[in-house]
């Protein structure tokens, strides 16, 4: 995740100025490079790196820019770099685990127009996009949207509808997503399998950016939403034909401290059945706010056991941004 290196989109994918309506240089003038150092003491440095890079959208006319909240959790420095090669240092001002979205503010004059906000409503699968990352028409793509559905993380994370697109690519984390009237309608996030007519093919997974409408004021006031945080277990699942099976656990979280193992299957939350991933996180999140207990079945080794865990707010994990 550190390096995006050097590369660049054949001619004939890139998108040209004659077959769009609205200004491209402007749309691609608007993303920049992020780049963000994390101690070797975070929570997340293990999983996602100490180096990490990534993409950014200036989405206000005093800089802000939205990005994809991986790239800059726990972060302790963050760079931002225009396709004109302005480089400005940043603050990591919030990071919202239920969007995935993060936010980071400027501390320099960027020079670079922001990118008009759009809805992913306006598009239907076999729609055209662009997907617009940092360095100009050489890192823009042609795409379609290939999905709209639901989509489950192993870490505890629910989009009750995202985007996927296709072709695929590895660096479109905090990417722009344009419509073809030249608003932005999502940000990049991750590579992920997807099925395409019954075949299966690689797409990468957009977070719509409507999601960050309604939180948008509270992130830049208060550094995340204003809501109760989640309770949080720690534990990293998987759905695998049909069944949930825990296949890590955070350090001293709270699943870790209850017991449960790697291959354990989870059967129920509150003595409620569970059937998909998504269908466990929400039966979790529905009986209310972090540090709520939380019951579990769990099938190991042929024995059902009831293990009772102490929820969290995950954001207790992490470490904060530093002032400046």
């Amino acid at each position: 995740m550190a390096e995006q290196g050097n590369w660049a989109f054949p001619k004939g994918v890139q998108p040209l100025q004659d077959e769009l309506r609205f200004d491209l240089d402007s749309a691609l003038d608007a993303v920049v490079q992020l780049r963000s150092e994390i101690p070797d003491d975070a929570f997340t440095a293990s999983i996602l790196g100490t180096q990490r890079a990534g993409n950014g959208v200036v989405i206000r006319d005093d800089g802000l820019v939205l990005t994809i909240g991986y790239l800059i959790t726990e972060a302790q420095s963050v760079w931002l770099t225009t396709n004109g090669g302005v480089a400005v240092a940043g603050y990591p001002l919030a990071y919202d685990q239920v969007t995935g979205f993060g936010l980071v503010q400027p501390l320099g004059h960027l020079g670079v127009p922001a990118l008009p906000r759009g809805s992913a409503t306006s598009c239907a699968i076999g729609d055209d996009v662009i997907v617009i990352g940092q360095g100009g028409a050489d890192r823009a793509l042609k795409a379609k949207i290939i999905g709209r559905r639901e989509f489950a993380g192993y870490w505890e994370y629910v989009l009750d509808e995202a985007l996927f697109t296709a072709p695929a690519h590895p660096q479109w984390g905090g990417s722009a997503v344009v419509g073809m009237d030249g608003l932005l309608i999502g940000i990049g996030s991750l590579l992920v399998e997807e099925v395409l007519d019954g075949k299966q093919m690689q797409g990468n997974m957009i977070v719509p950016i409507d999601l960050i409408e309604p939180i948008l004021d509270d992130m830049t006031k208060l550094g995340r939403p204003n809501r109760p945080p989640r309770p949080w277990l720690g534990m990293y699942a998987t759905q695998a034909g049909g069944r949930i099976v825990v296949a890590g656990l955070a350090e001293e979280g709270p699943a870790h401290r209850a017991g449960l193992r790697q291959g354990d299957m989870v059967l129920e939350v509150a003595g409620q059945r569970v059937s998909s991933l998504a269908d466990l996180f929400r039966r979790v999140w529905r009986l209310g706010a972090a540090g709520i207990e939380i019951p579990l079945t769990v099938a190991r080794e042929g024995s059902l056991l009831n293990l009772r865990l102490q929820s969290v707010d995950r954001n207790d994990f992490l470490k904060k941004p530093l002032l400046h």
